[in-house]
């Protein structure tokens, strides 16, 4: 039976390819060449049920977690989640028996967009596969990428896996130093680059980088001819000297249980630690974590969406990469200044049907919409202000009802709808976010404009969403629901049922590598993963988030006190305000660090002088004329401070008691950043760099205290 049901895939492959080498002849990632057809056989023969081996059952000499880049874990397959491990390889066979014609990935060269279907996208990755054997890539070694989201991440990514090597991303930001430290841990054979200027960063730590063979660089060629220094093109030139058999029998001895990917968690306190991820982890993930967002299979309707945030973190990664692979998605990537302003004429241009982006990426949106209504003619303005706040009543009152009152339906089409598809979100039904808290303010700003806002919930350790919210399970301000399979509990509740949230289930990493005693303080004796969140359930199973249980602020008086919640009021109460940071930790009384909403550089990103349109309206409403950042606190602009310190005293007023009051405050004179220090890759507060960096001014709180 199975010979009878691979010849006509075969037949159906080899038309397919005749097209795939003709788009191919032409396409710019292969610069004229065209791709041997051999290894979709290889595909087939490897993927029939003849040939796919049944995954290993778990040994008992197996523990649930490991250390070693070469170790092999334990899976936690129990009635819950009894679903049979499986490879990336295979998961990808599957995709191509499904979708091989469709397009996997677009991409923009010269100002027009061109696409690789799933055919050439997997001939792409055994090429790349090869080329790393042929440089020496050695078992549960790494090859590193560091560059802006591209099919050669893709291909780099994808092919590292299929030679039995282990995916590490490096974020684009990161110094020469950070460079060194992740490539060193991870015993990067290989790294892969994009442009001259990541380069010269990797040309600097070379010699400190003992297992490091070659790099490969994508977008620009190098300055000048260098040993072991290849392009792109001479790199996957390379693998044609490897057989297609010698990769055929390093991918048939993969097993579900081995590390392929490591994704470095930001490192705001201390290194970054190396969190290992199987090939279950992915492939299970990939699988059920996006269904319980609710994306679908190309059968039912292929999911398109934008690639754009960075790839070394796992929420990107997990959605744009893998995800894309298990239900035939198209990704598209954005232009690398996407997050300086051209990721909108990309959403336009593509229209995804799902889209996700950390908070900071939505208050930008949302910032940018209200400096265009500022500057928008009278009734323009208030027509917008009135379709939102019908809007916004409708989806708080009736969040569930399909049944909309006219007015509301009015709204939507006078003016809902061509907001929503000049943002590019005409077609997009499902909208996420995660890796962060989100105000209310921004989340009522998108329900005004009928864009619900998914949570989802996870960490680097959990291989992205262990919670998810989708159509199906959405509560306002919540995390969503449990992905099924997965399991949580709270531990140490307190009164209000609120607890460190504990993880169980196959989102669940293998340990971090080669820190055995980080391991053993993240995961108990029987499996679980403390993941340092402190949170509540409600009777329905939404989850809450109130906090890191390392940020929570415990008074000199031992008060405890967790900052987000106070910190979220002051930029709901005051939105003049970027960014807030509560101050308190062993001190007599809280005290809180604010920073104004400015204009970005659009060339560097970095926070300019300039005030928002919203900051600018706040001031004009206060009686303030200042238009920059350094108007308002060089000259301590009285209108202002006095506005913010009537803002602070009503955040007090609603305190849960007086350790609760905000009783001192200063405006920084720059907003923070990722070049400043204050933010990680991510957007994140770096808590402990602030107190480091404004150590002077906190101090100068407290000092007067004591006179």
């Amino acid at each position: 039976m199975p010979d009878s049901r691979v010849t006509p895939k075969e037949s159906r492959l080899d038309a397919s390819l005749g097209t795939t080498q003709e788009h191919l002849g032409t396409s710019s990632l292969t610069d004229g060449r065209t791709l041997s057809k051999e290894p979709l056989s290889h595909a087939l023969k490897l993927s029939s049920p003849a040939k796919v081996k049944d995954a290993q059952l778990n040994s008992p000499e197996e523990a649930l977690w490991t250390t070693r880049a070469d170790g092999r874990v334990h899976l936690r397959i129990d009635p819950s989640c009894p679903q049979t491990p499986y490879t990336v390889h295979r998961m990808f066979c599957e995709a191509l028996d499904k979708y091989g014609d469709l397009s996997a990935l677009g991409f923009k060269r010269q100002g027009m967009w061109e696409h690789i279907s799933y055919n050439q996208y997997y001939l792409l990755a055994r090429k790349a596969a090869k080329g790393f054997l042929k440089l020496g890539l050695e078992r549960a070694h790494s090859v590193a990428i560091l560059g802006f989201n591209s099919p050669e991440w893709f291909f780099s990514a994808v092919g590292t896996v299929f030679a039995g090597g282990i995916v590490t991303g490096i974020y684009t930001t990161s110094s020469p130093e950070a460079c060194r430290y992740i490539a060193h841990d991870c015993r990067a054979n290989i790294i892969v680059v994009d442009t001259q200027k990541q380069l010269e960063k990797i040309l600097k730590i070379w010699k400190n980088l003992p297992h490091l063979k070659a790099v490969v660089i994508f977008q620009e060629p190098p300055p000048t001819k260098m040993a072991n220094v290849y392009t792109m093109e001479e790199f996957m030139d390379l693998g044609n000297e490897v057989t297609e058999e010698a990769l055929d029998t390093i991918i048939n001895a993969q097993q579900p249980n081995q590390c392929c990917v490591l994704v470095y968690t930001s490192g705001t306190t201390g290194n970054p630690k190396g969190v290992m991820l199987s090939q279950d982890n992915i492939t299970w993930t990939a699988h059920y974590g996006s269904q319980a967002g609710d994306i679908q299979p190309a059968e039912v309707q292929q999911e398109v969406v934008v690639s754009y945030l960075p790839l070394s973190h796992i929420a990107a990664q997990i959605y744009d990469l893998w995800t894309g692979i298990q239900w035939g998605a198209q990704v598209c990537f954005a232009e690398t200044d996407a997050l300086k302003g051209s990721l909108v004429n990309t959403l336009r241009e593509v229209e995804p049907t799902s889209h996700m982006g950390v908070p900071r990426v939505w208050e930008k949106i949302m910032e940018r919409i209200q400096e265009v209504a500022a500057q928008s003619g009278f009734v323009r303005r208030k027509m917008l202000l009135w379709a939102m706040s019908v809007t916004l009543e409708q989806n708080l009152t009736c969040p569930s009802s399909d049944l909309k009152p006219f007015t509301t339906r009015l709204a939507d089409y006078l003016v809902l709808a061509k907001v929503r598809q000049a943002l590019g979100f005409a077609k997009c039904q499902k909208n996420f976010y995660g890796g962060a808290p989100m105000t209310a303010e921004t989340q009522h700003f998108f329900l005004g404009l009928n864009i619900r806002l998914y949570a989802g919930y996870g960490l680097s350790e959990t291989s992205g969403p262990h919670f998810m919210s989708s159509p199906y399970n959405y509560r306002l301000y919540s995390s969503g629901k449990v992905v099924p399979g997965c399991r949580v509990k709270l531990v140490n509740e307190d009164a209000e049922g609120i607890g460190e949230i504990c993880l169980w289930g196959r989102t669940i990493f293998m340990g971090y590598l080669n820190m055995e005693d980080k391991t053993c303080e993240a995961i108990d004796a029987d499996g679980w993963l403390h993941t340092g969140d402190s949170g509540h359930l409600d009777a329905d199973g939404f989850l809450y988030i109130t906090g890191r249980l390392k940020e929570l602020i415990i008074t000199a008086g031992g008060e405890n006190v967790p900052p987000v919640p106070i910190e979220e009021a002051v930029k709901t109460e005051l939105p003049i305000i970027s960014n807030a940071v509560l101050i308190g930790d062993q001190r007599k009384f809280l005290s809180m660090l604010l920073t104004l909403k400015c204009t970005l550089d659009p060339d560097t990103s970095d926070p300019t002088d300039n005030l928002t349109e919203q900051a600018v309206e706040f001031c004009q409403r206060v009686g303030s004329k200042a238009t920059t950042v350094s108007e308002v606190v060089g000259k301590k602009g009285e209108a202002v401070y006095q506005a913010i310190k009537e803002g602070i005293q009503r955040v007090n007023m609603n305190a849960a008691a007086r350790p609760y009051h905000i009783q001192k405050w200063a405006v920084l004179e720059r907003d923070f950043s990722i070049s400043g220090g204050e933010l990680g890759p991510t957007m994140k507060l770096k808590r402990l760099t602030i107190l480091e960096k404004y150590k002077d001014i906190i101090d100068s709180f407290y000092q007067e205290q004591k006179k």
